[in-house]
């Protein structure tokens, strides 16, 4: 006696809703909890080029060479007495301009030292230099 197999065919569906749901709610979660948090840098005043300058104006000069050493207008300065030495160039000459030269040596906590003293006057522009000797 043979012997049949009888197939049923299976029509079972799985109903994927709550499924969905759970992926939902996960991504609210998700978009709610997370926090954004603004990234702060270093902010750097560009020249203004509608701005007409005057030729007879000089530019207040600061070196920093290989050893750390700043230079105020070639004179070796302190970091603390930077302003105090642009106080006093600004009370004797008109200028908006410092160049700022650090030697590719020097170590850029010093010439962030600078910058923040250079940064208590705000209106004066910064500019990049090139060391030169």
């Amino acid at each position: 006696m043979k012997k049949r197999k009888l197939y049923q065919e299976n029509n079972s569906e799985v109903d994927m809703t709550p499924m969905l749901d759970i992926v939902f709610i996960l991504l609210i979660f998700f978009i709610v909890t997370t926090s954004f948090v603004r990234e702060q840098g270093l902010l750097v005043n560009k020249p203004q080029t509608n701005k007409s300058s005057d030729n007879t104006s000089q530019n207040i000069t600061i070196h920093i060479n290989e050893n750390n050493t700043v230079f105020f207008n070639n004179k070796a300065v302190d970091v603390s007495r930077i302003p105090a030495r642009i106080e006093n160039f600004l009370a004797n000459q008109v200028t908006e301009n410092v160049v700022l030269s650090p030697h590719v040596d020097t170590n850029y906590n010093k010439v962030v030292e600078v910058l923040d003293q250079i940064k208590l006057f705000s209106d004066l522009t910064v500019s990049m230099g090139t060391y030169s000797p």
